[in-house]
């Protein structure tokens, strides 16, 4: 334990985070409606139920709460480095209060940075567990081009994309947070173990259930609503049609929050669900300048992508449309050039000694031609085939 006793309603809340399942609506709204020192002395107590829950759900609160030991939990979580944030405190981040009642209770939360502070610059990168080679080189380059911009890279800590991710922004010495759907003394998965544990380091993990919990199906899926309330954006990177990816993106959308999609081939089946993303109004994104220009501040644009600028490009307009109109593989006469490039013959014929000069054009007898170096400029901005 800390050298500060904690206060009644701080031990009240940690019991609720063991007795109540992450956004258990009905929990939250108990808090909302009675505060946390009626709802946990209605659970400790022999009283009525209360109102929204079955006599077997109330009952199996019940056993939860008569075998809970808050102080224990906070002894544990201070051995592992672990602080639990509360709704109201300095640490806590406001934004996560737009999930209303499925608001978490309060967040473990281990390594030293600011959860607040952190929060209110940070994107969710999430995705694929399966992920090929290409979604996992997206997720690091990502990772690490927003680490760079000076960006927090939040995800879930497991294979494939989130840890790409993760690895990413650590790799550029950025900061990361990882969000667990167990307690954050207890790495999951374990083959994560080390990198979640470079993260407690070097970063922040965070997540609702008490230290030694551990995950469920339901309690991943829940786990996504706060990785989408607590970020600026969602950025999905591989997912196929079921995935708690889309989960976590469709739960930014109602939260107003920005969605962009990395695209990927037509054929890959882990990528339909990104496609599907896209085509239901998220934003299109290839690499973190893009997706700073959405999330960020006034002026965070991202630069513009130009093709290769080729030497016709630099050309008058007019002199182009003559070059344009030479066949490619034949001489022309001076009229057919001119109804081509819908001008004058006399216009056509000062076109033409202008592009002799500059290399692009040669007259043979009556006739004009392309050059090597034209035709080779000209196939270069596919005009010809």
């Amino acid at each position: 334990m800390t050298g500060d006793e904690p206060d009644d309603e701080l031990l009240d809340r940690v019991l609720l985070a063991r007795v109540v399942e992450p956004g258990d609506e009905v929990g939250g709204r108990w808090i909302r409606e009675r505060g946390v020192r009626e709802v946990a002395a209605r659970l400790r107590g022999d009283g009525e139920p209360l109102p929204g829950v079955s006599e077997k759900r109330w009952g199996g609160m019940r056993a939860r709460a008569e075998v809970a030991e808050p102080r224990r939990d906070l002894a544990v979580a201070y051995e592992a480095g672990a602080r639990f944030v509360v709704p109201g405190g300095a640490e806590w981040p406001g934004q996560l209060d737009g999930l209303g009642d499925a608001r978490p209770i309060g967040l473990w939360v281990r390594g030293r940075p600011s959860l607040r502070m952190w929060a209110l610059r940070s994107v969710a990168l999430v995705g694929a567990r399966a992920c090929t080679e290409y979604g996992a080189h997206m997720a690091a380059t990502l990772g690490t081009g927003l680490a760079e911009l000076g960006w927090v890279v939040v995800s879930g800590g497991a294979y494939g994309v989130d840890g790409a991710a993760h690895r990413g922004a650590l790799g550029a010495g950025g900061a990361t947070v990882a969000v667990l759907a167990c307690g954050v003394d207890r790495p999951y998965p374990r083959g994560h173990a080390q990198l979640i544990t470079r993260i407690a380091e070097q970063g922040l993990v965070i997540g609702e259930l008490p230290p030694g919990d551990h995950p469920t199906p339901s309690r991943f899926v829940l786990r996504n609503r706060v990785i989408a309330a607590l970020t600026r954006g969602t950025v999905v990177v591989e997912a196929a049609h079921r995935s708690g990816s889309l989960v976590t993106a469709r739960a930014a959308q109602r939260l107003g929050r920005h969605t962009m999609g990395v695209p990927g081939p037509a054929t890959s089946s882990l990528s339909a669900g990104v496609h599907e993303l896209l085509r239901g109004g998220a934003t299109l994104v290839t690499d973190a300048a893009e997706v700073v220009e959405l999330i960020g501040d006034m002026g965070e644009l991202a630069p513009d992508r130009r093709g290769p600028v080729l030497p016709r490009d630099l050309l008058d307009p007019e002199a182009r449309k003559v070059l344009s109109a030479l066949p490619g593989r034949r001489e022309a006469g001076v009229d057919e050039i001119a109804r081509g490039a819908q001008t004058t013959r006399d216009d056509a014929v000062a076109r033409l000694y202008e592009l002799r000069a500059l290399g692009y054009v040669e007259r043979h007898g009556d006739g004009w031609k392309l050059t090597r170096q034209a035709m080779i400029s000209v196939q270069g901005g596919h005009t010809l085939c």
